[in-house]
């Protein structure tokens, strides 16, 4: 059946209980949020690509076997603002919006200088965060939106340049089992510098509960990293964090800022000012969490575009971290809804490798030049002494056609050997980073999101809990799908009664036809 990606979803606030068929273990309690583009035409405009629709909210709450389904669109400035116009009035990355031709030379006026120095929007579609108690729909701009868990009710805007110097932030962070919560934003020439940021939200104190204290206003920077360039940022999605250290990926995928600057007058969307510069390295930033610093060695690799981090670890000596990797940068490109709506093969796009880079933290002294400095013996990963002094360091491909990554999260920052996410031929899949090898579960004329592990409360093995995964099935009941973490097997699913809206028909490169809603943790409220 062909889908309609530009299909508009349709919010169902109120808590309904969902059909299980099989069983859901009775130690899985607590409520998995998801979110995503939900919206994609408001009166005569539509959006041109697939990630700029206005966020949808799902909550799924597993209760003594049962699951209750509710939905809402988040309640953004953006959405107030389009909807109260009924046309698109906000810019998005990938959809330039221009005012009704009827208004008048002022409003136009000011429309372009809002554009010069845009200010973002809040329509949080990417992912949701915690930080502190609170929980919140992000995008990648200064903006997030606060929202209740329960209710799935739009609270408070937050800006995050209120508190830090960020004008773009990941949808990715890190936390610690102290509930603190770690990110990263870049700074654009701020005093005539641009930089990245590593900064802490710190768990809620004892002396600031139940006190309405804005959780950004103990936000600390951690260490910032100097920008290789001044105006063209590297644009990231996530980064890695051990014990012990950062992990920051540098990519020659760039944002250019004074084209950004021009892009309104230009007539063309802030997406198509993102370039990516297949002659230059990646570099890799590997900075002390302790000290705030950079260590002394520089390390090296290929171009090469990431997304997705999926773990990192310390290992004698190494810190090893896993990445979903491109060759180029035609991912975006193939969510652009003209072409998302053919329904077509594409053949050209980059499939995402899995690669494990492993970087030698010990002292190179004494080392000669040509030589690997990666002492494992269970990978094949290199990082080679070159003249300068750097290590040029190549990837072991564990696989290809795999994406949306997730571990135990349990493991996160610890040596994992299991991984979940969306495989080829309409999937979802389970990755042994062993033995290499895959499991899978599909089902015809199903399309599974991005799944999610759950472990199993003192659990005997990291993969013993369960994977949850959304799962489209057009023109029928959407459903959420119970697997069996170590088997793979499905143990049960609920039926909502509604239909979850389309995902995205990616072919060839990212997991066909994958849904791409994000995961908060698991949590209970």
């Amino acid at each position: 059946m062909a889908m309609d990606f530009s299909k508009n979803a349709e919010e169902r606030p109120e808590p309904s209980k969902a059909d299980v068929k099989g069983n859901i273990p009775s130690w899985l309690q607590g409520t998995l949020l998801r979110n995503g583009p939900g919206i994609f035409s408001v009166g005569d405009t539509s959006y041109d690509h697939w990630f700029d629709g206005m966020a949808i909210m799902h909550s799924f709450n597993f209760k003594d076997g049962e699951v209750t389904h509710r939905s809402r669109f988040l309640r953004s400035d953006t959405y107030m603002a389009n909807m109260a116009a009924n046309r698109i009035v906000v810019s998005e990355m990938g959809t330039m919006a221009y005012p009704d031709p009827s208004k008048n030379f002022i409003f136009k006026a000011i429309t372009f200088l809002n554009h010069t120095v845009p200010d973002f929007t809040d329509n949080g579609a990417s992912n949701f965060m915690k930080y502190g108690n609170d929980y919140f729909a992000t995008s990648e701009t200064n903006y997030i939106r606060k929202i209740d868990p329960v209710t799935l009710e739009t609270q408070d805007k937050v800006d995050y340049l209120k508190y830090l110097p960020v004008n773009l932030a990941s949808s990715h962070p890190h936390y610690d089992k102290e509930g603190n919560a770690y990110n990263m934003g870049t700074s654009i020439a701020e005093k005539g510098k641009t930089k990245y940021m590593l900064f802490k939200v710190p768990a809620v104190a004892e002396k600031d509960e139940g006190k309405n204290v804005p959780v950004l206003k103990n936000a600390e920077v951690v260490c910032s990293v100097p920008c290789r360039s001044l105006l063209t940022p590297s644009y990231y999605h996530s980064f890695g964090m051990t014990d012990n250290y950062f992990i920051f990926i540098e990519q020659p995928l760039k944002l250019d800022i004074l084209k950004m600057a021009t892009a309104y007058m230009r007539g063309v969307n802030w997406a198509s000012c993102m370039k990516y510069c297949p002659d230059e390295d990646t570099l890799i930033h590997l900075i002390d969490r302790r000290t705030g610093k950079e260590v002394e060695t520089k390390y090296y690799t290929g171009s090469m575009v990431v997304y997705h981090h999926v773990n990192a670890f310390e290992e004698d000596g190494h810190v090893v971290f896993d990445v979903i990797a491109y060759k180029d940068k035609g991912v975006y490109d193939m969510f652009f809804l003209s072409k998302l709506n053919k329904n077509t093969q594409d053949d050209a796009y980059s499939k995402p490798g899995y690669k494990r880079f492993v970087l030698p933290i010990q002292s190179d002294k004494g080392i000669a030049v040509g030589e690997d400095l990666v002492k494992l013996k269970y990978t094949t990963a290199s990082a080679v002494k070159e003249k300068e002094g750097k290590l040029r360091c190549q990837a072991e491909v564990l696989c290809e056609g795999f994406e949306l990554p997730r571990i135990n999260y349990d493991f996160n920052g610890k040596k994992h050997r299991f991984v979940y996410g969306c495989g080829v031929e309409d999937s979802v899949a389970k990755l042994d980073t062993e033995t290499k090898e895959r499991v899978y579960w599909s089902e015809d004329n199903c399309w599974p999101s991005e799944p999610v592990f759950i472990p199993k409360p003192n659990g005997e093995s990291e993969d013993d809990g369960v994977v949850l995964a959304t799962v489209v099935n057009p023109g029928q009941p959407g459903f959420i799908v119970v697997l069996d973490g170590r088997t793979f097997k499905e143990v049960g699913r609920a039926y909502i009664n509604a239909e979850l809206q389309n995902g995205s028909h990616v072919r060839n490169n990212l997991p066909k036809n994958c849904t791409v809603w994000h995961v908060v943790l698991f949590q209970q409220f």
